[in-house]
């Protein structure tokens, strides 16, 4: 657990931002620094290979998507290490070609979410990462994607959980997440 102590003293808080009453948590200071960053990734691997990969029967992750704008930062690098391919999720006309969509709630209204059609094949395994759950509006949006082009999510990975918002009883999956907040 010193590898979660060390990623959490990185963390940045910043209070009332974007708005008042939100302590929005940063973790780019986790990716300028390249041993902090590599334990990050190493952590998330290590949580893979000893845990998610028996959750399938094939001991194989076949697709890493990754969720607008900071699951592109991890997810690529996870994919690479662990042989997948890398999946974005990308916000309503950002994908080039035949696309499917999903729809979620934000605190102001809705969204959409949109992933290329042929991404993901049915019965391929898939774990779904992105730097923070709070709602999981987005997280269940790129999960009913997946569903649709036929892949099983084995797993949400996270950064960081907003626990008292209870985000993962929405998802399909089961969620991991590194650094857990209560507040």
């Amino acid at each position: 657990m010193a590898d979660v102590d060390f990623l959490k003293s990185k963390l940045t808080a910043h209070p009332d931002f974007p708005k008042k009453g939100i302590v929005f948590l940063d973790i780019f200071p986790i990716l300028r620094d390249p041993l902090a960053f590599e334990a990050l990734i190493t952590h998330f691997l290590h949580h893979i290979t000893s845990h998610t990969l028996g959750l399938s029967e094939r001991r194989k992750i076949d697709v890493v998507v990754g969720l607008d704008a900071r699951g592109f930062l991890l997810g690529p690098i996870i994919a690479l290490r662990l042989g997948a391919a890398f999946v974005p999720v990308r916000k309503k006309g950002k994908l080039p070609g035949e696309c499917v969509h999903a729809e979620y709630e934000k605190e102001y209204g809705t969204d959409s979410f949109e992933m290329h059609a042929d991404a993901i094949k049915p019965g391929q395994n898939v774990i779904i990462i992105d730097d923070l759950i709070a709602t999981g509006g987005s997280a269940k949006a790129a999960g009913e994607l997946v569903k649709k082009l036929g892949g099983k999510t084995l797993e949400y990975l996270f950064i960081i959980e907003l626990l008292f918002l209870k985000a993962s009883s929405k998802l399909d999956a089961p969620v991991y997440s590194i650094i857990q907040s209560e507040d």
